[in-house]
């Protein structure tokens, strides 16, 4: 397959190219532009396409190959981690503190003063939220929120964005929790995007570009049956 430029997105009505004509450099870069409409981030999730940019870029989509994907009951679970477990009086939720999730997500990280979680992502998946597609798990301990993770349902894909932790392992946690009720919600694969030390250390795999499609393409057309705002697991 021959090397092309991006794809530009019209503004209005965004039409996404065929994710196997994203670039191999930068790896899955695939079109420019379009808008952050539910019906556009939808589109989008539905065909293994996501978008990915910093403030001052203009809006740019990806779809990666190789694609970081974990499987609910492949979760690697440390003799640390289940140690925390025991140990901590953990509380978890879901759908409870959507948007302190995502703006806690939003914050810059030791290792980077920017964020690709700009303003308008953030209200973009908080609409998202209120519509019933995107959700948040919460991890409290003491009742001071210390970690989560937020993402967007695709049938029975969890299309999960991004996580934080404020106390050690608490990121881990909110994975395991999800991972734990997966089979109660009909959670099936966990899309990661891309892969990175930490998601590996939980076990996380990497796809092919057409595996994970394939497999986006049988789950994306079932459901699941997300919890409304309830405590669902005790870790």
């Amino acid at each position: 397959m021959s090397e092309s430029i991006p794809v530009f997105l019209d503004s209005i009505n965004p039409v996404f190219p065929n994710p196997n004509l994203a670039l191999r450099d930068p790896d899955g870069l695939l079109a420019i532009g379009g808008n952050l409409s539910s019906r556009t981030l939808l589109c989008a999730y539905s065909q293994g396409i996501f978008p990915w940019y910093e403030e001052g870029q203009p809006l740019l989509w990806w779809s990666p190959d190789p694609r970081a994907v974990i499987v609910p009951d492949e979760l690697h679970v440390s003799r640390s981690l289940k140690k925390s477990i025991r140990n901590q009086p953990w509380k978890i939720t879901t759908n409870r503190a959507f948007d302190a999730v995502i703006q806690s997500c939003a914050q810059p990280r030791e290792y980077s003063q920017g964020t690709w979680i700009t303003e308008a992502m953030i209200q973009a998946y908080c609409q998202l939220h209120k519509e019933g597609h995107a959700h948040s798990i919460e991890v409290w301990l003491h009742e001071e929120l210390v970690g989560g993770l937020y993402g967007l349902l695709i049938g029975r894909v969890f299309c999960g964005e991004s996580m934080f932790s404020r106390s050690t392992n608490a990121s881990k946690i909110a994975m395991h929790a999800l991972c734990s009720a997966a089979n109660t919600i009909g959670v099936s694969l966990i899309d990661c995007q891309l892969p990175n030390p930490h998601l590996l250390s939980l076990g996380a795999k990497v796809l092919s570009r057409t595996a994970f499609l394939q497999q986006l393409s049988a789950l994306s057309a079932q459901t699941c049956h997300w919890p409304n705002s309830t405590d669902y697991i005790t870790v």
